[in-house]
C-alpha cells in the first residue's frame, strides 16, 4: 500500500522517536518487548505520538472516532449515563477524552435532561489532547467548563459512571507466538535504519499469565493486553459506586484467538490509512489492538466489580434511544436530517462500526439493570 509522504518536519521527528527508541534497544542488549516498544511509539515524553503535537483525530488527523463523527453518539451515551448518576452517584470520570467531542455533546444532553454530574473528570496524559479539550469544551459548552477538571492519574476513589471509548485499544501489548511446541515472545530489535521482529523464550513471569491453547499451532501469533486488564484492574480498585463503561473494538476470547485470526490483530493508523506495520514512521502514526473482552471481564471481576452487560455498539445505541434523538429532526428537513441519518448509520450499521465494536458495564453497588442492555446483553458470550 502506498502511504501518503510526512514533511520534512514530521519525517525528523520520527527520527527523533527512533533515535529513542534505538537507544533503548541498545540498552536492552539489542531486544525489547514489543509492549515497551509500542510505550515508547506513542507515549514516549515529548516524543511519542499521543504526547507530541501533532493533530491526530478528524479530518486532518489519522482517524476518526465516534463523538467526531456525529454529536448523536454522546447524545445516546448520556441516556445511559444520566441512568447511573440517578443511582446515587453524581460525577463523571472520562478517560481519554481526545478531542473533548464526546465530553461536549454529553455534557450539553445531560443538562438538556437536567441531569448534570457535580463534576466530570477528564483523565488524559496527552497534553496535546488535554489542550485540546479544554478548548472544545470553552466553545461548546462555556457555561458548563467549571463543571470539569483535568486529572493525571486515577483517583484514589470514585463513585459514578466511568467512560473509556477507545482508549483500551491504544495500551501497549504483548506479542505471543507459538513455534512448534514452545511459545515465544516476539520483541523488537535493530533491522538495518529500522526495526525489525525478533523472537526470544517467553519469560518466565509471563509464562503463567499466558493460556498455551489461544495458541492453536505453530505459527499463530497474537496480542495480550496485559496492560489493558492492569488498568480495568485499577478502575475496579478505584470505583466504590457505580459503573464503568468501555467501548472498543475487539470480540469474546473464543472469537479473539480465532483459528483464522493467527496473525493477531495489530492496527496502525495513518492519515486515514490502516496497515499492519508497526514500524512504520514510528511517532507519526497510531498503533492499536482489538481487545480481548472476556480476559477485561476477568480483570475486572478480579478487582471485585460485576459484569453488568456486554454487546455490540449498535444494540447499546439503539436500546438507549438513538433513533429518538434522530427523530428530533424532522425526516422532512432535507437539508439537516440526511446527513444526521447517515451518521446513525455509520454508529449502528453491521458493516460499518455497529458490530466490530462493543461495550461492556462493569459495576459495584445497587445498580439497576443498565438501559444499554435491555436487549442483545450477550455476556453469556464471554
Amino acid at each position: 500500500m502506498s502511504l501518503p509522504e510526512p514533511s520534512s518536519e514530521a519525517r525528523e521527528h520520527s527520527a527523533r522517536v527512533a533515535a529513542r527508541i534505538k537507544a533503548e534497544i541498545e540498552a536492552g542488549g539489542g531486544w525489547i518487548s514489543f509492549a515497551r516498544y509500542m510505550e515508547l511509539a506513542l507515549y514516549a515524553p515529548g516524543l511519542g505520538y499521543y504526547m507530541a503535537g501533532a493533530r491526530k483525530l478528524g479530518r486532518d488527523g489519522d482517524f476518526v472516532t465516534a463523538p467526531e463523527i456525529s454529536d448523536l453518539f454522546g447524545q445516546t451515551l448520556a441516556q445511559q449515563v444520566r441512568q447511573v448518576l440517578a443511582a446515587d452517584c453524581d460525577e463523571v470520570l472520562e478517560v481519554g477524552a481526545g478531542s473533548g467531542a464526546l465530553a461536549a455533546s454529553l455534557l450539553a444532553e445531560l443538562d438538556r435532561l437536567g441531569a448534570l454530574p457535580a463534576r466530570y473528570l477528564i483523565l488524559e496524559l496527552s497534553p496535546d489532547l488535554r489542550s485540546r479539550s479544554r478548548d472544545t469544551l470553552a466553545e461548546r459548552v462555556p457555561h458548563l467548563l467549571e463543571r470539569v477538571a483535568w486529572l493525571n492519574q486515577l483517583p484514589p476513589s470514585f463513585s459514578g459512571c466511568v467512560l473509556g471509548n477507545e482508549v483500551l485499544d491504544a495500551m501497549p501489548v504483548h506479542v505471543i507466538c507459538r513455534e512448534g511446541e514452545s511459545l515465544r515472545e516476539q520483541g523488537v530489535a535493530l533491522a538495518g535504519e529500522g526495526f525489525g521482529w525478533a523472537a526470544r523464550p517467553l519469560p518466565e513471569a509471563l509464562r503463567s499469565q499466558v493460556d498455551a491453547s489461544c495458541f492453536p499451532e505453530p505459527g499463530y501469533c497474537s496480542e495480550i493486553q496485559f496492560v489493558a486488564r492492569s488498568f480495568v484492574h485499577s478502575v475496579g480498585k478505584m470505583l466504590e459506586r457505580g459503573v464503568a463503561l468501555f467501548i472498543d473494538y475487539g470480540f469474546p476470547r473464543r472469537e479473539y484467538y480465532h483459528p483464522q485470526r493467527a496473525r493477531g490483530t495489530l492496527m496502525c493508523h495513518y492519515r486515514h490509512h490502516a496497515h499492519d506495520d508497526p514500524f512504520f514512521l514510528p511517532g507519526l502514526q497510531d498503533i492499536t489492538s482489538h481487545i480481548d473482552f472476556t480476559a477485561m471481564a476477568q480483570a475486572a471481576g478480579a478487582s471485585g466489580l460485576e459484569l453488568l452487560g456486554y454487546g455490540n455498539q449498535a444494540q447499546f445505541l439503539i436500546n438507549c434511544g438513538i433513533t429518538d434523538l434522530l427523530a428530533r429532526t424532522p425526516a422532512s428537513d432535507a437539508r439537516a436530517y440526511p446527513p444526521l441519518a447517515a451518521q446513525v448509520q455509520k454508529l449502528t450499521s453491521p458493516a460499518e462500526m455497529g458490530e466490530l465494536f462493543k461495550v461492556i458495564a462493569l459495576g459495584r453497588g445497587d445498580v439497576p439493570p443498565l438501559l444499554g442492555f435491555a436487549r442483545g446483553d450477550k455476556r453469556h458470550m464471554l
